[in-house]
């Protein structure tokens, strides 16, 4: 339960009821943190704008490796909620010796390129001060272009944001299962 009043979809109204709507059609309902942000509707179209744009860049990153950001950002961050999204499509994958990687932290244990995508989130998530110029040719010297490069990094930054406004909202539950899919993507 988040600690600060939310709009319920049966009442909203304007530009939330259109963001509202506009997700709902996609998913079949509103999710938890989409009316997280509902007393500023302005924030929660941007956020389905920028959810959709960063999911929708056409970089060679595989649907497995956008989820392995997904849910190590969120490990690291210890946001349920969203490590809860990304785990379920994970699984439904069958990859779960990769969660058990993450899980571990146990980056030496994964391919050459999902290792180095790995230390890269995990440094840009715990220490972004640090990263520099070399953790972006570790990713070049496993393959990543630098669209694939900027795509990560989105993907990254998008999830802290979110981690940020969930853990800050007391939004500390595991979605609800009928979020756990990519449909929550408005079209």
């Amino acid at each position: 339960m988040p600690w600060i009043r939310t709009v319920d979809p049966a009442v909203a109204d304007g530009v939330l009821r259109e963001a509202y709507d506009w997700q709902a059609a996609s998913l079949g309902e509103v999710t938890e943190f989409t009316q997280l942000g509902s007393l500023a509707p302005e924030v929660v179209h941007a956020r389905l704008l920028l959810y959709r744009a960063s999911e929708g860049v056409t970089s060679h990153l595989s649907p497995t490796q956008k989820l392995l950001i997904s849910y190590l950002t969120s490990i690291l961050n210890a946001t349920p909620h969203c490590a809860s999204l990304a785990r379920t499509q994970l699984c439904a994958s069958a990859e779960d010796a990769l969660l058990r990687s993450l899980d571990a932290r146990d980056y030496a244990s994964l391919g050459p390129a999902d290792a180095a995508l790995a230390r890269y989130v995990e440094k840009l998530t715990l220490n972004p001060a640090d990263v520099d110029e070399a953790d972006i040719a570790s990713l070049r010297s496993v393959g990543f272009d630098d669209l694939d490069i900027l795509d990560a990094n989105n993907q990254c930054a998008h999830l802290n944001y979110t981690n940020r406004v969930a853990n800050g909202l007391g939004l500390l539950s595991e979605a609800v299962a009928e979020e756990r899919s990519r449909e929550r993507i408005p079209d």
